[in-house]
């Protein structure tokens, strides 16, 4: 059966959710994320327990609009990544959504930890700005145009 979210026309926005604390890494994503001519509402966290408020609709998230995809940073303040991958896996209401581990570490540790507690892809964020620009847009084109995301609740 053909994916509707592969065609432009029944394509319905896709929503990521960026769990980033580094204001260049914000940019860059949502430059790529704009340049990739795919229709995108791009929502924002700085920290951990920002997130799961957000994905929560808690203390000023009531409005949220519940992310087709989870682009997480794993160094991030209050909570770190690995803490959120964990909360959202494991909560029934939400461990359907696609978490993208997006990060400067390479450590195999965090690999492996990120895929134990159920991610759905690990990237290392590449230092350089085109690289990274490239990367953002190919996660989004996946998750926009090939995959079968679930549905929205």
């Amino acid at each position: 059966m053909p994916n509707p979210q592969a065609d432009p026309t029944t394509r319905r926005p896709l929503g990521v959710l960026l769990v980033e604390d580094d204001p260049g890494d914000v940019v860059i994503a949502q430059e790529a994320l704009a340049a990739g001519g795919i229709d995108s509402r791009l929502s924002i966290v700085s920290d951990g327990v920002a997130a799961m408020q957000f994905l929560r609709r808690e203390n000023g998230y009531a409005g949220a609009e519940r992310p087709d995809l989870i682009l997480l940073d794993l160094n991030l303040p209050k909570m770190s990544g690995h803490e959120v991958l964990t909360e959202v896996k494991t909560d029934p209401d939400l461990r359907s959504i696609p978490v993208v581990v997006l990060t400067t570490s390479s450590n195999v540790e965090d690999v492996a930890r990120s895929y134990d507690r159920y991610a759905n892809a690990f990237v290392t964020k590449p230092v350089d700005f085109e690289q990274f620009t490239r990367v953002v847009k190919q996660i989004d084109d996946f998750f926009a145009q090939i995959v079968e995301l679930p549905p929205s609740t």
